[in-house]
């Protein structure tokens, strides 16, 4: 052999060597990178070839699989009910992914979750039938809540204070998911596009200035402090309070109401800016930042199991800014999930069980992988006493004060109204809240309802006007009244 002959010879060993090891390599390093690549196609193809589990609502599922009529997709997502239960179960769309339950259990829906494996799955490699997800969502509360909203732009939660169960998560304006579930992309850059943003979660994922519900957490901060022994002990208020280190001054909305000096209860009762405003002064933010972060303010990673965006009480404040924190304004934000576990833990006892929107996930049998009921952790946010307190100064707001709208006949209620002030110098239209609890005899609720816009006249926005008439369909239905 020449000596030509025998360079082209070894030449053209090492490119079939170099072909062998990058083979290799992207078979056995690379390989599961590109199978788990989002734009393999086969994936979605492997997805969508069989039908997916269920989320399940009142021992009903919600959601369903449909044969599809053409292309290379065997199956589509479907949804009953599905701008009704949106807010609980996100989307699972064939173009768009997955989000909230959908997006969480997908494994679990699509069948690909190892604990649904049998033996003769694991050897074969064959994809198990799927599993479902049972939410703690209580069908009759949901469409309350859904009902009463109409076409108002806001949101609402629900919770059993006593097993931290969700009975509801509302958000409007809502939407279909059946719309994207096949990849429409007109229907998607309608959803997307839609100034009121339908596919915003606003229940759980879009916090807003809490406005006067957040002077429940002063309230509580105050008597867990001693600042005060009782919501009836008179409190240090001059009427109108002048902000410290400002020439401004912090009135209330009602000049005639009997706010100097007044105690917790009759501040709670007539909602009176200059008593909060001082008290968080009085207490210092720090002392307020830490009672609302027991409550569960500026948790990053609060999960239901839906991440939900963090609620904020701020840090670094002057006393001005703290005096106006005091009465949910600043820079101070919260969510409906936030402001109904504030109500959660008052009208628990001062006791908050960890709130989560699904009980168990279920193999295809019906056999529990997970129950979640189980897990809930309690955490003991204030004393018996100064819940027993809060509890009693709450129903004189319904009873004799702002939320009267809230009144249940033969149920014990308990509320704080919220209106907020929203853009500069408050030139918009003002966000109207209710935070509230409701008990009779074995059942009872806590509710937050969140009005971001409505027709009514701007005069007319307040929590009593468009939140607490909400926060009343809620709590009925969820007592059975």
């Amino acid at each position: 052999m020449n000596k030509t002959i025998r360079r082209v010879s070894v030449f053209t060993l090492l490119l079939v060597l170099a072909l062998l090891v990058r083979a290799t390599w992207v078979q056995f390093y690379e390989g599961q990178a590109l199978a788990d690549d989002k734009d393999n196609r086969r994936n979605t193809i492997a997805l969508y070839s069989e039908p997916l589990g269920n989320i399940v609502v009142g021992g009903e599922a919600v959601t369903g699989s449909a044969r599809t009529t053409s292309g290379d997709l065997a199956y589509k997502r479907t949804y009953k009910d599905g701008s009704l239960y949106a807010a609980v179960t996100g989307y699972s769309s064939q173009a768009y992914g997955a989000t909230q339950l959908e997006g969480i259990y997908r494994d679990l829906l699509d069948g690909t979750d190892n604990r649904l494996k049998s033996v003769l799955d694991t050897v074969t490699n064959k994809r198990s039938d799927p599993g479902n997800v049972i939410t703690t969502i209580d069908p009759d509360v949901q469409k309350a809540a859904y009902d009463a909203l109409g076409d108002k732009k806001g949101a609402a939660v629900a919770i059993d204070p006593t097993t931290g169960k969700i009975l509801a998560v509302v958000s409007t304006p809502s939407y279909d998911p059946s719309r994207i579930t096949t990849g429409d992309s007109d229907a998607w850059k309608r959803l997307t596009t839609d100034d009121d943003k339908p596919m915003t979660n606003r229940a759980l994922r879009q916090p807003l200035p809490p406005g006067s519900t957040f002077k429940l957490v002063v309230a509580a901060a105050a008597l867990e402090d001693g600042l005060y022994s009782s919501v009836d002990e008179k409190t240090d208020s001059p009427d109108p309070y002048p902000l410290p280190q400002s020439s401004s001054e912090l009135t209330n909305e009602n000049p005639s109401a009997p706010c100097e000096n007044a105690s917790i209860r009759v501040a709670l009762q007539y909602s009176c800016n200059n008593v909060f405003g001082k008290m968080a002064v009085d207490l210092g933010q720090d002392k307020v930042r830490a009672m609302a972060e027991k409550f569960g303010f500026n948790d990053e990673k609060q999960d239901v199991p839906v991440r939900a965006y963090p609620s904020v009480y701020p840090s670094d404040m002057d006393k001005p800014q703290t005096a106006l924190s005091g009465i949910g304004q600043f820079d101070v934000t919260a969510t409906p999930l936030q402001m109904a576990m504030v109500s959660a833990a008052i009208a628990n006892g001062g006791k908050l069980v960890s709130p989560h929107m699904v009980s168990q996930i279920t193999d295809s049998g019906g056999d529990v992988l997970e129950d979640y009921d189980d897990r809930a952790g309690t955490e003991e946010i204030v004393s018996s006493d100064t819940a027993e307190q809060l509890q009693s100064a709450m129903q004189t707001v319904v009873e004799e004060g702002t939320g009267t709208n809230a009144r249940i006949s033969g149920a014990t209620v308990g509320g704080k109204t919220g209106t907020a002030q929203h853009g500069e110098n408050n030139s918009k239209t003002p966000y109207a809240w209710f935070t509230s609890y409701a008990k009779t005899e074995g059942k009872e609720v806590a509710v937050a309802v969140v009005v971001e816009q409505s027709d009514a006249a701007r005069s007319e926005v307040s929590g009593n006007g468009l939140a607490a008439p909400v926060a009343k369909k809620v709590m009925e239905a969820a007592l059975g009244s």
